[in-house]
């Protein structure tokens, strides 16, 4: 005699998976106050697996990647699966359950310290919101995954992977809460306003670098002509002259800021690696030599640094 069922009848229930449990906790300790990362896991729990109602003293996040199970926190239960992640707050009482049928898999990490709750902010949880719904392309528990391995290999560099994995984590939860309509809180800027300011951004970020108004053009999607163009509009100079009193006007502070610095050393600061071009345009914009608007802030007898122009 066997278990088959006979024709006709119904299927037998599908087993759950076995039940697996991995953990490695950071070979590194914490520091005092620094953000850190404690520890991260892995688990397929059994059907109807509960833990709580309970509390931790640290941040505890968990992303589902198959079956379905519950999440309590502040009387409020929400029904998850794949893709969906939830954060346990520090003395929170929480709950959590995995399902009777579809029990869920998941992974989780463990963080505390300054900065924890502002990051946990920014990727879409709050206190009346604990859960995200990130999809099930998320990249999060690739990253959970590094940061248990690179606690497994216990690496005195752990400590940094765990940190960068973790803000991976977090940005990419962020991202899929903002959605196709992201940039509508840019607005009420036209596109045109918002590439300008784009560029501005990335000028004012990178100007010590020989960043160019091509690199600017491929970075944005954009040909140089069409920025030039839409730049000048808006700002009524072109790119390239913003760019380079710019970077003038960043010399004439460290002019003004560090006596220390010769008027070499400052034009390589602000991008400019000719010393004596530097000091052609900082004339042609204001009239005056560097040396001699460096004198203006030089203490009474002070010799100032030396340089050539």
């Amino acid at each position: 005699m066997t278990d088959h069922a006979a024709p006709g009848q119904p299927d037998q229930p599908v087993c759950a998976p076995p039940e697996t449990y991995a953990v490695a906790s950071n070979p590194v300790l914490a520091g005092c106050r620094g953000l850190h990362v404690l520890f991260s896991g892995e688990s397929q729990t059994r059907p109807s697996h509960k833990l709580g109602p309970k509390l931790v003293d640290y941040y505890l996040l968990h992303h589902v990647m198959g079956g379905h199970g519950t999440f309590t926190s502040d009387g409020v239960t929400y029904d998850l699966g794949p893709g969906d992640a939830f954060l346990i707050t520090p003395n929170r009482l929480v709950s959590y359950a995995s399902d009777a049928d579809k029990p869920w898999h998941y992974r989780w990490i463990a963080f505390q310290g300054e900065g924890a709750a502002e990051l946990a902010g920014a990727a879409g949880f709050a206190s009346g919101s604990p859960v995200v719904h990130a999809g099930p392309d998320s990249e999060a528990p690739e990253w959970m995954e590094r940061i248990r391995e690179s606690f497994q290999l216990r690496r005195s560099s752990a400590h940094l992977t765990a940190l960068g994995c973790l803000h991976l984590i977090l940005s990419d939860y962020a991202d899929r809460q903002a959605g196709p309509e992201a940039g509508q809180g840019l607005k009420p800027e036209s596109e045109i306003d918002h590439t300008v300011r784009q560029m501005i951004h990335m000028m004012s970020t990178q100007y010590a670098y020989p960043l160019s108004i091509e690199q600017i053009a491929d970075s944005l999607g954009y040909s140089r002509a069409y920025l030039s163009r839409i730049f000048k509009r808006v700002t009524e100079m072109t790119p390239v002259t913003y760019l380079l009193k710019l970077r003038i006007d960043k010399g004439r502070q460290l002019l003004r800021e560090r006596a220390d610095l010769t008027i070499e050393q400052i034009a390589a600061s602000v991008g400019i690696p000719d010393a004596l071009y530097f000091s052609r345009q900082f004339r042609r914009f204001y009239n005056q030599s560097p040396t001699a608007y460096r004198s203006k802030f030089s203490p009474p007898g002070g010799s100032g640094s030396g340089s050539r122009e």
